[in-house]
């Protein structure tokens, strides 16, 4: 049903934004951007962004949204990990839009953008043509072509004289601070342990003022702050009901130091049951993380993620972890170098862990200990 209304709402818009210029009055259209406080889940984490439309001439209230994508699309869940996922344009009626966003506890501030008639009637063909289903689709990247840097061009190429936006973080800010902050606000922290993960030494660059507004807040409070006035006026039309996960977690570095705890009483134990646990426990840990290994190298070298590559995650998640396995049952010179060479790239990780040109995740500490403290008592056997 909602499609079936998504749909119709986007025919009647385009049938409505289509009537010539000359039987419609620019004065009577207004432009607004539409800012979203962050959601619960993962993938609303950081906000949202949009235009809404009101159209006094067709007496029509839309919002256009460059964040849609279809979960039923073939292979969805392969081209979402290869960054081959195509994202679209959709409208839908503000009065729906609300009611989504009210009923997840989400706010959502308006921003009426100050537009001649002459920008407003270029701003509104350019999202004619976008909304043509030729060109409805493109290639979506979290930090570089999202559904607010799609606005922030637009907005910036039909605006003149074209405006400059300021920096609105500090000038030292980097992309992976910049989402840190948004995920500790939703207590996010294994969600921020698996980024961290996958996010390569990239995402610790410093981001100028046209990066920090990939984020939705941060175009919201730049558009306020621009060289060219950009803002009418802006007013609050829901309040934000839901402010982050309260419930109390345990985090990411108390489960790895009491796994690294448990392995340990496993590897002194005398016991025959408990040695046997471990063995098998040393072959699962080492299996597991060369498989990781291997999926780092994949979005590295088989995504057009720009943000995988350069992954130093792979200094400690080597791909080679998952031999260790057969090589645990071989004594030989050929599996000693084996254990020796893990032995020393782990424990130079571990000592230049602040030195990296990547910052890595705190709670990973304990378990790359771990990963050195098995090999090293493999290594003795």
């Amino acid at each position: 049903m909602k499609k079936i209304k998504v749909l119709l709402a986007f025919c009647i818009l385009f049938f409505r934004l289509s009537i010539p210029a000359n039987a419609q009055s620019p004065e009577r259209l207004r432009i607004s951007l539409i800012t979203c406080t962050p959601g619960q889940e993962l993938y609303s984490i950081f906000g949202h962004s949009a235009l809404r439309i009101i159209d006094s001439n067709s007496v029509s209230d839309f919002i256009i949204n460059y964040g849609t994508f279809d979960f039923n699309d073939d292979g969805f869940y392969l081209k979402f990990m290869r960054g081959k996922l195509k994202y679209f344009v959709s409208v839908q009626s503000t009065a729906d839009f609300m009611y989504d966003y009210e009923q997840e506890g989400r706010g959502i501030t308006e921003q009426i953008l100050h537009l001649t008639d002459e920008e407003k009637s270029a701003l509104k063909n350019a999202l004619i043509e976008n909304l043509k289903p030729e060109n409805r689709f493109y290639q979506y990247d979290f930090f570089f072509d999202n559904c607010t840097t799609r606005l922030r061009d637009l907005l910036v190429k039909y605006k003149n004289p074209h405006p400059s936006l300021p920096a609105v973080m500090d000038e030292n800010t980097r992309f992976r601070k910049a989402i840190h902050d948004y995920l500790d606000q939703g207590g996010q922290d294994w969600s921020k342990l698996g980024i961290d993960i996958l996010l390569g030494a990239r995402t610790d660059r410093i981001m100028n003022a046209k990066d920090q507004e990939f984020l939705p807040d941060n175009l919201m409070m730049a558009l306020e702050k621009a060289d060219v006035k950009m803002v009418a006026s802006s007013r609050l039309l829901l309040p934000r009901q839901f402010n982050g996960d309260d419930n109390e977690k345990k985090s990411p570095e108390f489960y790895f130091t009491a796994v690294l705890f448990i392995f340990f009483i496993l590897g002194i134990s005398k016991n025959k049951y408990a040695k046997a646990c471990s063995k098998i426990s040393d072959h699962v840990l080492f299996f597991t993380t060369g498989l990781l290994g291997l999926l780092l190298v994949f979005m590295w070298i088989g995504t057009d993620h720009s943000m995988t590559k350069d992954n130093f995650n792979l200094a400690w998640a080597l791909p080679s972890f998952i031999l260790m396995p057969w090589m645990m049952n071989r004594k030989n010179n050929v599996s000693s170098s084996f254990f020796r060479i893990h032995l020393y790239i782990l424990g130079t990780v571990l000592i230049c862990w602040n030195l990296l040109p990547q910052a890595l995740n705190p709670a990973l500490m304990p378990f790359v200990l771990l990963l050195f403290i098995r090999i090293l008592a493999q290594s003795k056997k």
